[in-house]
């Protein structure tokens, strides 16, 4: 008798620890029309993807957590045919990436002299090391900033003045930018830039955001012989644009599958407006502790 109350307490207590827990998990998944899903089942649809993106909030704390987490999953399924691409790598270090994930040069060397976000030490160490720990590929996808600006400024046809050597940095010319699409489109009244200092006009501000979507989907596509798990502002993956419209531009064959962070004031239901985002939404509080 006493055995089984003892069994009892103990299954209460059990059960009502992982209900505690779950109420108290820092964020909810949905499919993209809203409905609640696990992370298991996210993840298994993940697995077939050849090209996965995780659009995040660049100084939420618990999306950084969430990103190294779907690695390490997915490093389970592909082990060293997975590779890590980043939007906060820039192109021409990819020199300096592969020197440091090769064992040529020190960590330090490469915290020196690549162009590393302000944020890299909390935000992006953790999943550089573990793709380093396991012989990973990193892929620095992004435009080098400079010819970003080059693009806000001037517009476009500045590329073409630029060297061969620069050229090799981005996505083949001349890029094609289709400024209807909405995102382009809602930059262009918005005004708010994007990393990107200077003023100028508002196509010149959607051109510098898209050489920026190419370029990062042309260095994706050169490493086509990986499973690729890329992280970016969630703006260029947003419902599919950006990134993802130049990668079926170049190459339709790719199956691709999309992650978007969104912050709510309530996580238990998905808002109208974060629906079709993405295939899986993740719903985190608006009160997350922020790295910047």
């Amino acid at each position: 008798m006493k055995r089984s109350i003892l069994f009892l307490f103990i299954l209460f207590h059990f059960q009502l620890e992982l209900s505690l827990g779950q109420e108290a998990l820092p964020y909810t998944i949905f499919k993209s029309n809203g409905k609640s899903i696990s992370y298991e089942k996210m993840l298994k649809s993940l697995e077939d993807a050849d090209i996965v993106f995780f659009g995040e909030l660049h100084n939420n704390t618990i999306n950084h957590w969430l990103e190294l987490q779907v690695f390490k999953s997915l490093y389970q399924k592909h082990h060293s045919n997975l590779a890590l691409g980043l939007e906060m790598l820039e192109s021409d270090n990819q020199l300096i990436v592969d020197e440091y994930l090769d064992g040529t040069i020190q960590e330090r060397h490469f915290l020196k002299e690549a162009k590393l976000w302000n944020n890299y030490k909390t935000d992006y160490h953790p999943i550089v090391v573990f793709a380093f720990r396991n012989q990973l590929k990193v892929i620095a996808t992004n435009i080098p900033q400079r010819y970003a600006n080059l693009v806000y400024r001037e517009g476009l046809s500045a590329l073409d003045s630029i060297s061969d050597i620069g050229k090799s940095y981005i996505a083949p010319l001349p890029i094609e930018v289709d400024l209807t699409l909405p995102g382009y489109s809602a930059m262009m009244q918005s005004i708010g830039g994007h990393g990107i200092a200077q003023k100028g006009s508002e196509a010149h501000l959607a051109h510098a955001q898209a050489v920026k979507d190419a370029t990062m989907a042309h260095f994706i596509l050169r490493s086509s012989n990986h499973k690729v798990f890329h992280i970016n502002g969630a703006y260029h993956t947003q419902a599919k644009e950006g990134i993802v419209w130049y990668i079926n531009r170049m190459d339709s064959s790719k199956k691709i599958m999309t992650i978007h962070i969104v912050e709510q004031s309530q996580t238990d239901k998905l808002e109208a407006e974060n629906k079709e985002k993405a295939d899986f939404v993740i719903v985190v509080p608006n009160d997350m502790t922020k790295s910047y």
